[in-house]
């Protein structure tokens, strides 16, 4: 059976028209070769010789063209499309509430968007990614909190049973407050529950961390954190550090990734400790946390440091090369 071809790329049209045009080929002749109508030939025949010299030196008499119909007078005036526009530069409304406000239908208002190139609004463009890495243990704390729901039973992230009695609504059994710390260079991480994220509960959390990173041989000389109030206006938490000669750095508001390597710690909290496991209650899952904390600086590989445990980057332990 004879291939037949319903399409062919511009310089096979080149080609098959100038068999026809220069080399003196007959229509049916050209079409066998190509294995195309003889109507196809003829097209694109007539169009090689209807072509201007610009048309011929650029190739654009072989591209396809538009199918849209020359006369459209259905289409929305110039006006209209200008009017939409407008509209969304203005209030960056979608479709529905520019249609409702100009009084148009909102396929008209959704096609002079489209026409334009206005269907969605452009992104600003994403600052590029600067990785970064302290070069000793201790020269950055990253700090930040994270809340989880306290339960009297196994709830739907791992159940995936949504029902839940009157009795357990009216509860109200609240959160937790996850309080971390991590190590910039080594991620050595350390991280309590508390039940609120008050002054006096981040000052006394600060303390016990610091204590810890003490007993790994590892003095802290900056501690970063975001710029909530109890980080930014607790007076306690400025003598805390100005004693321990540490200075206090925050992030720009509404950026997190610079605290990146707490929210990624705690984003693998979650996961691997909150979700990893059945707990019976909120106070199981508390109970778990040191045993799992343990495991992640002693055992578990962290692929930001080569596939090691974070404890293989802190100096002066016995049996680790500095």
């Amino acid at each position: 059976m004879q291939d037949k071809r319903r399409w062919l790329p511009s310089w096979q049209r080149v080609e098959l028209a100038e068999k026809v045009v220069l080399a003196g080929w007959s229509y049916r002749e050209a079409a066998a070769w190509r294995h195309v109508s003889i109507s196809t030939v003829s097209e694109w025949a007539r169009r090689r010789r209807a072509a201007s010299a610009q048309e011929l030196h650029t190739g654009a008499w072989a591209q396809s063209r538009p199918s849209t119909p020359r006369h459209q007078p259905m289409l929305s005036s110039e006006e209209v499309h200008e009017r939409v526009c407008e509209a969304r530069a203005h209030t960056g409304w979608g479709p529905r509430l520019i249609a409702s406000e100009l009084g148009m239908a909102h396929a008209t208002v959704s096609r002079c968007l489209k026409r334009r190139g206005l269907s969605r609004i452009a992104r600003e463009p994403r600052e590029a990614v600067q990785r970064f890495e302290w070069p000793c243990p201790g020269d950055l704390l990253q700090m930040d909190t994270k809340r989880f729901a306290r339960f009297s039973r196994p709830g739907h992230a791992v159940t995936g049973d949504r029902n839940t009695t009157g009795v357990e609504k009216r509860q109200r059994v609240g959160y937790e407050i996850a309080h971390s710390i991590i190590d910039d260079h080594s991620r050595l991480a350390y991280t309590e529950l508390h039940r609120d994220e008050k002054a006096a509960t981040v000052v006394a959390f600060l303390d016990r961390a610091l204590q810890f990173y003490a007993a790994h041989a590892i003095t802290v000389s900056r501690l970063q954190t975001d710029n909530a109030w109890t980080y930014t206006h607790n007076r306690a938490l400025a003598e805390l550090l100005a004693q321990n000669e540490i200075t206090h750095r925050t992030i720009p508001p509404r950026t997190p990734k610079r605290n990146g390597k707490v929210e990624r710690y705690q984003q693998t909290l979650k996961r691997e400790w909150g979700l990893g496991q059945r707990y019976r209650s909120s106070d199981a899952r508390a109970a778990a946390l040191p045993h799992w904390l343990i495991h992640y600086n002693t055992n578990r590989n962290h692929s930001g440091i080569g596939d090691r445990p974070p404890i293989t980057r802190v100096r002066n332990l016995p049996r680790q090369n500095s």
